[in-house]
């Protein structure tokens, strides 16, 4: 126990296990994200962080209570943007709108997308975000970077750190982001962007 706590899945485990395995998402959510919240909250006594909210000690702090907190914040807006039950293959309304406006059509955006993910060299997360005008940009961050750092608003993000797939899909990184999109759960991401 402690002040954060380990997020429940919004679905079983086995949920998404055409894309990512119930092996997988024990291994990722139940040992390396609960690790991750094991040692923020063992960092946070005499840090003057005891009573920041999770954002602010993402953009606050640093070293190792920096990189525990992206990593906990990262990992929650990831686990929080899959379903098991995808019944809508792409965005609508005004992050539809947006993604046409500033990447020319859904496929394009797609495209741009994941090879941003596989190019990104080393661990890390490739992000859609939103400046402060709507305008949407994608962005490689490593290790436990986020786009709130940036002043920007994280609205989508794959994560390419080779525990998210490599038991699932070894070392093709492509084929494991391009699988993602079938349990993107757009309205998690319609709602995120908000503006």
């Amino acid at each position: 126990m402690g002040k954060f706590q380990l997020m429940a899945l919004p679905y079983a485990m086995d949920a998404l296990g055409t894309v990512i395995s119930k092996q997988t998402l024990e291994f990722h959510h139940g040992k390396h994200l609960a690790a991750y919240v094991n040692n923020l909250n063992g960092l946070l006594d005499g840090s003057g962080f005891e009573e920041a909210s999770l954002e602010d000690i993402v953009c606050k702090s640093s070293g190792g209570m920096q990189n525990n907190a992206g990593q906990i914040m990262n990992h929650e807006m990831y686990f929080a943007q899959f379903t098991g039950n995808q019944s809508k293959p792409a965005p609508a309304g005004a992050l539809a709108e947006a993604i046409k406006r500033d990447f020319g059509s859904f496929e394009s955006f797609k495209d741009e997308f994941q090879k941003k993910g596989a190019t990104l060299f080393g661990s890390g997360w490739v992000w859609l975000s939103a400046d402060k005008d709507g305008k949407l940009i994608i962005t490689q961050e490593t290790n436990a970077g986020n786009p709130i750092q940036k002043g920007l608003k994280p609205l989508l993000t794959f994560d390419v750190w080779e525990h998210a797939y490599y038991l699932d899909y070894q070392n093709r990184r492509p084929d494991h982001l391009s699988a993602l999109w079938q349990i993107i759960d757009w309205k998690v991401i319609e709602s995120r962007y908000n503006f």
